[in-house]
């Protein structure tokens, strides 16, 4: 264990330890050469010993020190000193999946999906250059606190599956795939299949194997089913519980090939939850007998099987018991035919010949015994035989189109929903209750969209409304106007600002700085429906008349810059490209430690980078900013280019209305995503909509600022939503990150 204060490689000083794994401790850093902190992560002295695990440690390191992706963590350098072999590496607060899986019991659908998408395009990176991670699990992926998802433990990862590692060291084996258990070949779909057991995880709460000891573990990897997530999720869209299926296929040929082909899916089960679009092939023994032609059956017997990989082949020749998993041809035969072999197959179409032919003639007879039956009058005809025939072919053609259309429910109470899904001849089940706008005892939302045709006799799913969502207040004290508005935002309230000068002490000092908050009502603790208005006061400091003193702002960042200048009541905000990073202040007027009225306006100069400054580049960027010290910030929301609050760039024309003329509006600020490099940005907000995700582009392929404001229209009656943001880097969009948002009728 390395003590606080040590110097590796003369650069890196160690400030504390932050973590234990397997084989390395972690520890935080100061880099005195950047002057950054950074994680180190340092081999345990049991692993130093071994020049031949050394040697892939440190081959297997650099490569991964290649690797450069948001959602990767990313190693910056590998080395040794005086026997302390290390790996250096981006400094990423927050805390792992798997803490967060057991903070929360399992995550939302939405959520679940967005770190799978996330995890897998850092996967998709590593994969592209031929990298492996081979011990993909929760606890190797980092949230950041700004809910940035990332991978770790590329090196370590793969030189340990390089040695005979005890299975402690190893990791779980909860998320081993089947090849890996078995001490075999691993790739890409090892790590798709590991993907699949922590997507898994993430939507029910638990691993889908587990056992007392790793060698129990193991053998259900290798020969038991897994029970589906639905089981314990019930409202588990279609979609994704395919996807995971085919995620955890034990034969590595059933599973997606690409990792690319697992972010398609994810994407498209976000805008189609129910879609039959996940290209399975499952293993039923309970299916439907399916005739086979004598054609067909013949190209089964002659066809030779197709073997794409010898590692793979070995490894599926490997005898366990009765339960192991060989080829798809042998999976879909009977456990009979396993032990009879050839025979069977030998005397296969003569049973089917012999079977065919008894049923011919079981139908040749009835239809004799008809005919002379209406004959010999036994059998009633007329006009009455006549309408029984147009009965009979009248319930034929209902029994061939055997659709029914599926009614609206939303909106409706449980026993109006069985009325309408009875006379629709559809069945319907309560899947859960939620949170919603819909008036409590109400439908909220219903699992198959209204109007879609099904087979008749369909259950269709609903979930009742429990009412609007309940919010505690926060404590907010201490805060900043700007974070402390976010985060009531965030909460999915209407925030409206206000300024006041403060109180002073005995001394002529203010009780609370300039810019800080001052008051919240409701008061924190107070509990509130969400969407509800929640009134923010922030700190003017001193009243010191109409001659204050500017203070200096230039090189700070614009929230920054905001907050110390928290006692003017408004800030103009204009963006001018320059060599300074974008979002630092780079002019201001009046000067600084000029006297100015707090009152009249002031204004400051936001540098935009390398980039071009938006076309509509000047805003208000207090959103506290009125005529009067307490006017509300709803009035910061209008439409003009002085009215953005937080945001250096109006958002009349530049994000697009989505919904028009819906009347639900969102002017929420989008922070400054983690890894964002300035590149040209793509939003994409979706929302659910009568129980069916609704995805909308704001923005496709616009260089903008952050913070940035939203001013766009949502679908009616809906309150919330989620943004999507992406960035183009090297003309593909990476996900950065996302934004919950809240909309509100407006006036």
């Amino acid at each position: 264990m390395l003590k606080t204060g040590m110097i590796i490689a003369e650069r890196y000083e160690i400030v504390g330890k932050i973590g234990t794994g397997g084989m390395a401790d972690v520890y935080k850093a100061m880099d005195h050469k950047l002057n950054r902190f950074v994680a180190v992560k340092v081999l345990k002295p049991e692993f130093r010993e071994d020049t031949t695990f050394i040697k892939k440690f440190r081959s297997e390191a650099q490569a991964a020190a290649g690797l450069t992706h948001p959602n990767i963590v990313n190693v910056f350098d590998v080395g040794d000193d005086g026997g302390v072999y290390y790996i250096v590496m981006e400094l990423i607060e927050g805390i792992t999946l798997k803490e967060y899986i057991s903070k929360k019991g399992k995550l939302s659908i939405k959520e679940a999906t967005s770190i799978a998408i996330q995890v897998s395009m850092g996967l998709e990176a590593a994969h592209s250059h031929g990298i492996v991670h081979r011990d993909v699990k929760p606890q190797n992926i980092i949230i950041s606190t700004d809910g940035k998802v990332k991978v770790t433990d590329f090196g370590i990862a793969r030189a340990a599956s390089s040695n005979t590692i005890s299975s402690n060291v190893m990791g779980s084996v909860h998320y081993s795939s089947p090849e890996q258990v078995r001490g075999g070949y691993s790739d890409e779909k090892s790590d798709i299949y590991s993907l699949g057991i922590t997507l898994y995880e993430m939507v029910t709460g638990r691993v889908p194997f587990d056992g007392d000891t790793t060698v129990a573990i193991a053998i259900k990897h290798l020969q038991e089913e897994m029970v589906p997530p639905s089981v314990y999720t019930p409202d588990l869209p279609y979609s994704l519980e395919q996807i995971i299926l085919k995620c955890t296929q034990k034969s590595v040929d059933r599973r997606y090939s690409r990792m690319e082909d697992v972010i398609a899916d994810l994407k498209h089960s976000l805008i189609d939850p129910q879609g039959d679009f996940v290209k399975l092939t499952t293993v039923d023994n309970d299916a439907k007998t399916v005739v086979i032609s004598e054609e067909e059956l013949g190209e089964i017997k002659h066809t030779p099987k197709q073997i794409t990989k010898p590692e793979i082949t070995a490894l599926e020749e490997e005898k366990y018991d009765d339960n192991d998993y060989d080829d798809a041809e042998e999976e879909y035969r009977p456990r009979s035919e396993h032990r009879s072999g050839k025979k069977k197959k030998h005397h296969g179409s003569g049973r089917g010949l012999t079977i065919a032919a008894l049923i011919g003639g079981a139908v040749l007879l009835i239809v004799l015994v008809v005919v002379l039956g209406r004959a010999a009058g036994l059998f009633g005809t007329g006009s009455s035989g006549a309408a029984d025939s147009s009965k009979a072919e009248a319930k034929q053609d209902s029994a061939a189109d055997g659709l029914a259309t599926v009614p609206d429910l939303v909106g409706k109470t449980e026993e109006e929903a069985k009325t309408l899904a009875n006379d629709a001849h559809l069945g319907v089940q309560m899947a859960g209750e939620e949170a919603s706008d819909q008036e409590k005892g109400r439908i909220s939302r219903q699992e198959t969209a209204a109007g879609t045709q099904v087979e008749a006799n369909t259950t269709v799913k609903y979930w009742v409304s429990t009412g609007t969502a309940q919010v505690t207040i926060p404590d907010l004290d201490g805060r900043t106007g700007i974070d402390a508005q976010q985060t009531l935002e965030d909460l999915g309230l209407q925030v409206n600002v206000q300024k006041e000068y403060s109180d002073t002490d005995d001394n002529g000092y203010a009780l609370v700085d300039p810019g800080y908050v001052y008051n919240v009502e409701p008061a924190a603790g107070t509990s509130v429906q969400a969407g509800s208005s929640v009134t923010l006061t922030v700190s003017r400091g001193v009243d010191y008349g109409d001659n204050a003193e500017v203070p200096s702002v230039v090189g700070m960042t614009k929230d920054d810059a905001l907050t110390t200048l928290g006692k003017f009541i408004d800030i103009q905000i204009t963006e001018q490209q320059s060599t300074e990073a974008a979002g630092t202040v780079i002019a201001q007027d009046p000067e600084a430690y000029a006297a100015a009225d707090p009152d009249q306006p002031i204004s400051i100069t936001i540098s935009s980078g390398d980039k071009a400054p938006s076309t509509e580049s000047t805003a208000s960027a207090d959103s506290t900013a009125s005529t009067d010290s307490t006017a509300s910030t709803d009035s910061t929301a209008s439409t003009d280019s002085t009215a953005s609050a937080d945001s250096t760039v109006s958002t009349t024309t530049s994000t697009a209305d989505v919904n028009a003329n819906t009347g639900w509006k969102c002017t929420q600020t989008l922070d400054t995503p983690s890894g964002y490099n300035g590149g040209a940005i793509r939003l994409e907000l979706i929302q659910d909509v009568n129980g069916e995700p609704k995805a909308s582009t704001i923005i496709d392929g616009q260089n903008i600022s952050f913070p940035y404001q939203l001013d766009i229209s949502g679908a009616e009656g809906v309150t919330s939503g989620t943004i999507y943001l992406y960035e183009e880097m090297d003309g593909d969009y990476q996900q950065l990150g996302t934004y919950t948002v809240t909309f509100k009728k407006a006036e």
